[in-house]
This record gives structure tokens, sequence and C-alpha cells, in this order.
């Protein structure tokens, strides 16, 4: 091709080069998937790789058919494609035909150990999730102090709540130092207890890019923190381990911002209608004593105080009365109850028999002798009589005198 040509055109020859080339027109590749994104038309694109290279592929729409496996980051499948150029940028790109499943990735297996081990140590556990603060007198930021992530941050909270106070920790948040630094940055706000309220925050990226979000370090500093910590990393279909362990997961950045704090004009709003109805029920308070108040103003014991205690004289007279009649009621019933008692006692007296030229005898232990059996068991008898006792001996007994009685 000794011709000049334009960029538009070589890549187009290089691209018919590659398919026309019989060994690149189907090629199987294996390898791990990372940076996977599905479009709502349908299609996907995400990096193959391997521990020395990497390659861009695309998969449309019609082509996943055939794929009866959710792919996703970390995982290691088998690639049936053809090698081309993406012309409008020169990018050398596999356009995927099918997918198959090749175990699982070196990450992907290390980042669900890790779930794994923590989730059976407790640090999931809903139980141990402290509750974020209600209008945090300063919120403090763990990222990058460059990109759009801060920025992002600050434009929704001054949308919704002008006034608030930010403090930033500046952090890499991808990289070798980045766990480290995230670390650090979460041990000083709360030896400093500057803020009320963490947001440890990054943008989307592949795997590889939010793997020190995945670093058990860091799992155990968010973990042990005493302040409330909202994992805000990368978007809503990324999760990492600073996700589960956080008090709260935010899907971005930006739903980071709106959750720590509530929109000012509609607080505003709250305010103004529960005072309002606060005004309301007072006002309706006051009305009511003021009907009431004048209801008794009106009331005859207020109008003719005489007349009234008079009338109230004459129910306590009326009611000492009914009392004085029920006492003596009572006190009857009862003497007579009385007096029927006694004249029952009366007669079961056995002194009273006495009376009627009766006697009985005790001996001395005082036991009443009612045999000639009992008799005979003592020699000395008391005999009672109406007017005293005597003493008689036994002589002897006759049953024949007692049996013709």
């Amino acid at each position: 091709m000794n011709a000049v040509v334009s960029v538009e055109e070589l890549n187009r020859y290089v691209n018919q080069l590659l398919n026309n080339d019989s060994e690149l027109r189907i090629v199987r590749v294996r390898g791990e998937i990372s940076n996977y994104k599905r479009y709502p038309s349908g299609h996907a694109y995400f990096q193959l790789k391997d521990a020395r290279a990497q390659v861009s592929c695309v998969m449309f729409k019609g082509h996943f058919s055939s794929v009866d496996f959710q792919p996703s980051d970390g995982q290691n499948v088998i690639l049936q494609a053809r090698a081309g150029i993406y012309e409008q940028d020169g990018r050398f790109q596999l356009v995927v035909y099918t997918m198959q499943q090749d175990g699982v990735g070196d990450l992907y297996k290390r980042f669900e150990h890790l779930k794994v081990k923590l989730r059976e140590q407790g640090l999931f556990d809903d139980e141990r999730k402290r509750p974020i603060p209600f209008l945090p007198n300063r919120i403090g930021v763990i990222t990058s102090s460059k990109g759009a992530v801060i920025s992002d941050i600050i434009h929704v909270l001054t949308r919704r709540f002008p006034g608030f106070n930010l403090l930033l920790y500046p952090s890499a948040v991808q990289g070798a130092s980045a766990a480290s630094e995230i670390i650090n940055g979460i041990n000083y706000f709360n030896v400093t207890r500057a803020v009320d309220v963490i947001i440890v925050a990054r943008g989307g990226g592949s795997i590889e890019d939010l793997w020190c979000f995945n670093d058990e370090r860091l799992a155990l500093a968010v973990s042990d923190s005493e302040i409330p910590v909202i994992s805000a990393v990368g978007h809503e279909t990324d999760f990492t381990i600073c996700d589960f362990v956080a008090d709260y997961r935010a899907p971005t950045p930006s739903a980071a911002a709106e959750i720590v704090m509530p929109d000012k004009a509609t607080l505003i709003s709250e305010v103004e209608r529960l005072e309002s109805a606060l005004i309301s029920v007072q006002n309706q308070l006051f009305r009511d004593k003021h009907n009431r108040l004048t209801q008794l103003m009106h009331h005859r014991a207020l109008s003719t105080p005489k007349s009234y205690v008079d009338m109230q004289m004459q129910r306590v007279d009326y009611i000492s009365q009914r009392l004085s009649s029920s006492f003596e009621r009572f006190i009857k019933s009862r003497t007579d109850k009385y007096s029927i008692l006694v004249e029952i006692l009366s007669t079961l007296n056995p002194d009273a028999i006495l009376n009627r030229g009766y006697a009985y005898l005790m001996n001395p232990d005082m036991k009443i002798i009612d045999t000639t059996t009992k008799a005979l068991e003592e020699s000395i008898w008391d005999v009672h009589m109406k007017d005293g006792a005597i003493k008689v001996r036994v002589e002897n007994v006759s049953t024949k005198l007692i049996d013709e009685v």
C-alpha cells in the first residue's frame, strides 16, 4: 500500500484483513471478564483478560440466547469470537458469538472467600449497624480530591441543604496504597471526632479498579468505626466488601449525599405544616376552655349561691335521716337475733336442768359419770345440785334398780 490513505480507510483495510484471515475469523479465547456492562440496547461490552494482557469485547443482543448464566466481573469464560477492528477509533476487539463458563476468576474467588469469612464473624449483621444521624453537624467524606465524585457530592448537598458543613479527607481510591489511605481517613475522623457521619466514596470501575474496597483491613476499620459509615462505591450494580460491612450502602456517591442530608425546603415545609397544626389545636383548646368557663359562670351555683347552698343542706339532712333510720333498723335486727341466741344457749346449758330437781355426777377429774361402769372406777363422786355439790362414796352398784327405773 503505497498510496496515502485516510485513517478511516486504514482502519477499514486492517479490519478487512482480519475478517479475511481464516485463523482469526473464528477464534476461541479463554480469560476473565472485567468491567462488564450491558446496556439497555441488550448489547454487552467488557474486557477479557489474563495475567499478562487484555482485549476489548462486544457481544450483541442476538447472541445472548445461547448464554445460560449471568456474566459478571471476575468470571472465567471461554469465548468464541471474531477478531476485528472497531473502525471509528481503531480499537482491536473481539465480536463474541458464544460464551461459556470456565471456572471462577481468581479475584472473584478471593472476593467470595472473604465475604463468607466476614459474614461468619458477624460483620454483616444488621444488629451491629448504626443508624445514620439526622441532620449531621458535619459530614466527613473520604475520596479523591480530584474527579467528579466529590464535585457530585457537593453539588447534591448544595441543592438539598445549603449551608451544610463538609470535611474532606483526600485519599487514593484505586491502587496499592488506596486501602491504607482510606483506613487512615476513618481512623482520623474517629480520633478527632470532627464529623458525625463518614462517606467512603468512589465512582464506577472494573473489579480491579474497585479492589481496594475488598481489603479485609478496610472491612475491619469500617466495622470498628464508632462513627456511622456510608459506603458509596461504584455504580448500583457494583458490590464490594465495604458495602456489606458499612452501616449503610448507597448505590452511588450522589445517592449517599441524598441519604445523609434531607431536603431543606421539604423540612421547612413540614415544620410550617406542623406549626400551623399546633396553632389550630391550641386555638381549639382555648375555645373549648372558654366555652366551659362560660357555662360555669352561668351555673346556678354561681348565679344564686344561697339557694344552691340551701338545696345542698336539705340534701344533707335527707341523707342523714336515711342513715339514722338504716342504723336503727340494723341495731334492732341484731338485738333480736342476739336475744334468740341467748335463749337457745340458756336451753342448752347443762346447769339449767338442776332447777328441775336433777343432778349430775363428776369424778375428781371433772369428768361426767354417766354409767355404772365409770362409777366403779372411782370410790368418791361429786354430786352437783342446783344449790351446790356434795361428795358421796360408792358402796355398791345395782344395775337391776336402773333397769326397773
